[in-house]
């Protein structure tokens, strides 16, 4: 349970119309955290993710479309931010799967991984950091179980990835203090929604149920708990990775065995 609730405190999600972000904008919808929800290029579900919301309760919600490896995007999501009052928390959910066309990844594919992954969220903590006041923050940034664990055929995923659990607590470490702006990271494993979806339904991730692995896949609520909690008011916590994976990286040798 919360000690508090994330009312007035405007929060920007960066990538908060996919699957797992559309969750996580409505409980922090909910809880009345006026809500700056970024997407890339589908603006026909963000406005139906916003919509709903708006159905749903009076907060103030506003859209921004764009590229977070962009200036420009970023400037936008922490303009929007400011228009609706004091920034508090941000989560950045934006990324892609980088799944090479054939085979190895190639140095083009690696290097677009390296912007959507790394850089893009990287460079929108900064920027948000730079717009927070005297009373701080909570930033959260989402990451991989491969990021943890090393996953055959991940390279340009997991590179990443694993780039932004270490920046985090870079960050984590010189924003501390005084300045009390905490960053953590959430780390989901084979989750129902976003990236993961496709390749639930297509069958890949069975092995891991049905060799009891795992008792079940992750759900959006699962990763949007994690985040919820290191968006608490007043957190005691920073520089910190929670994987979200069901055991899945504790357990995975067991089909070896």
């Amino acid at each position: 349970m919360t000690g508090a609730t994330l009312t007035g405190r405007v929060c920007v999600l960066a990538g908060g119309t996919g699957g797992i972000g559309a969750v996580v904008a409505g409980i922090l919808h909910a809880e009345g955290a006026p809500l700056v929800l970024g997407y890339r290029g589908d603006r026909e579900r963000a406005e139906h993710v916003a919509a709903e919301l708006r159905r749903a309760g009076s907060v103030p919600i506003s859209l921004v479309e764009g590229d977070l490896y962009d200036a420009g995007t970023r400037r936008a999501l922490v303009d929007a931010a400011r228009a609706l009052g004091d920034p508090y928390g941000l989560v950045v959910l934006a990324g892609d799967p980088a799944r090479p066309k054939a085979g190895a990844p190639t140095q083009d594919e690696m290097q677009r991984s390296m912007q959507d992954n790394y850089l893009g969220p990287v460079l929108l903590a900064r920027d948000f950091r730079a717009a927070l006041g005297v009373a701080g923050g909570a930033v959260v940034l989402l990451s991989t179980m491969q990021a943890i664990v090393p996953f055959e055929g991940s390279l340009a995923y997991a590179g990443p990835k694993a780039a932004l659990v270490h920046a985090a607590r870079v960050m984590a470490k010189e924003w501390g203090g005084r300045d009390d702006v905490r960053v953590n990271v959430v780390a989901p494993g084979v989750t129902a929604a976003g990236m993961a979806e496709t390749s639930i339904r297509s069958g890949k991730y069975d092995r891991f149920v049905d060799g009891d692995v795992i008792r079940r896949f992750g759900r959006p609520e699962d990763v949007a708990r994690a985040i919820r909690f290191f968006l608490e008011p007043d957190g005691y916590v920073t520089g910190q990775v929670l994987v979200v994976d069901g055991g899945l990286t504790l357990r995975r040798d067991v089909l070896a065995s």
